[in-house]
C-alpha cells in the first residue's frame, strides 16, 4: 500500500509541474484529459491480458514492434542532441529523416519479433504451423498502409523477410540472437553523423537489445497457445 502511495504522490508531483511549466491550471484540463491521466496512474498494475490466439499475437507484434521501434530511436536522438532535441523537431527536413528511419527501423523490428514469437512457439509450446508467420506478418503491413508506411518499405519489408524465412532454422532461431537486425537497423537508419554513430555503435546495439528483453519477458509471460 505505501508503494502505491509513493507512486501515486510522484505521479500527481510530475503532473503538478508539467501544468506550472506550461502555465496551465486544473481548468484548462477536460474530463477526458482527466480520464487519461487517471487511467496512466492505475495501468502499471492492471493484469495484462494472455495472448490465446493468433488475432492477439498479431497485435502484439505490432503495438510492440512500434515501441521499440519509436523510443530507441528517439530516445538515441534525444541523447544526442541534448536540450537542442525540441528544436530540431521544427525542422521539415529533419523530421523527414526521423519518419524514414522510423519507418525503416520499425520494418525490421515486426520481422525480428514475428520469427522470434513463432520459433518460440514452436520450440516451447509445440504450436507447429509456423506458416502463420508470414500470414501475420504481411496482414500487419496492409495495415500499415492507411497509417501511410511508405510503400518502397513495405515492398522491401516483404522482399527481407522471405529471405529470412529460406534461412531461419525454428528450432535455434529464438535463443540465437533474434533481434540482431533491429538492433542494427537502428544504428543504420538514425539520423546522426556517421563519426558520432561510429563512436556510439555499441551503447545504441544494446539500447534496443534491452528494450527488446523487456518484450520477450511480457511475451513469455502472457503466452498461452
Amino acid at each position: 500500500m505505501l508503494i502505491l502511495i509513493g507512486f501515486l504522490g510522484y505521479k500527481e508531483a510530475k503532473i503538478a509541474h508539467l501544468m506550472s511549466k506550461y502555465k496551465l491550471t486544473w481548468r484548462d484540463l477536460s474530463w477526458n484529459d482527466f480520464k487519461i491521466y487517471l487511467f496512466s496512474l492505475f495501468k502499471a498494475f492492471i493484469p495484462k491480458k494472455k495472448l490465446s490466439n493468433l488475432d492477439e499475437l498479431e497485435n502484439f507484434i505490432q503495438s510492440k514492434s512500434a515501441w521499440v521501434a519509436q523510443v530507441t530511436l528517439y530516445g538515441y536522438l534525444k541523447t544526442r542532441m541534448g536540450t537542442r532535441y525540441v528544436l530540431h523537431f521544427e525542422n521539415d527536413k529533419f523530421m523527414g529523416s526521423v519518419n524514414l528511419a522510423k519507418w525503416n527501423i520499425y520494418a525490421v523490428a515486426l520481422q525480428d519479433l514475428t520469427l522470434y514469437s513463432f520459433s518460440y512457439l514452436k520450440n516451447i509450446l509445440n504450436y507447429q504451423d509456423v506458416s502463420k508467420a508470414k500470414e501475420i506478418f504481411l496482414k500487419i503491413l496492409d495495415d500499415e498502409i492507411s497509417n501511410k508506411m511508405p510503400p518502397d518499405i513495405i515492398e522491401e519489408a516483404k522482399k527481407n523477410f522471405d529471405e529470412r524465412l529460406k534461412d531461419i532454422n525454428w528450432e535455434t532461431h529464438y535463443n540465437n540472437l533474434p533481434f540482431n537486425q533491429s538492433a542494427l537497423s537502428l544504428y543504420k537508419w538514425a539520423p546522426i553523423a556517421e563519426e558520432l554513430k561510429t563512436l556510439d555503435r555499441k551503447i545504441v546495439l544494446n539500447s534496443v537489445i534491452l528494450k527488446w528483453d523487456v518484450i520477450k519477458k511480457e511475451f513469455r509471460e502472457r503466452i498461452k497457445f
